[in-house]
């Protein structure tokens, strides 16, 4: 996969470097009444590209950074319930069970026989 990333990179810088020579013309750009530049056109186009790029680059990193902070906040999250989870069981304590009723007798818990 990483030669034909290369190839398509060394493709589409051969395509720049022959458009940049096929249009290598000086340009005149008025920025403001009385501010003139004279500049080279493929230039202009790359300044044109990366002053386009630069917002949508911050707001791909910004989002990024945020998706980011939330996977790791959930992967705490998960870390700390199988801690949870996988914690060793502690014995409950033996109870003794309850004596048994003398016979003829109720028990104090359980209501009389009413007829």
């Amino acid at each position: 996969m990483g030669i034909l990333r290369t190839i398509i990179w060394v493709l589409l810088t051969a395509v720049l470097v022959i458009f940049a020579m096929a249009n290598w013309l000086a340009v005149t750009v008025t920025i403001w009444p009385g501010q003139v530049l004279d500049t080279k056109l493929p230039v202009l186009i790359l300044a044109s590209f990366l002053i386009g790029s630069v917002p949508m680059w911050i707001a791909l990193r910004t989002t990024r950074w945020s998706l980011k902070r939330r996977l790791d906040a959930s992967e705490r999250q998960l870390a700390d319930m199988r801690a949870l989870a996988n914690r060793p069981v502690e014995a409950a304590p033996v109870v003794a069970p309850a004596p048994a009723p003398a016979p003829g007798t109720a028990s104090p818990t359980l209501p009389l026989d009413i007829p």
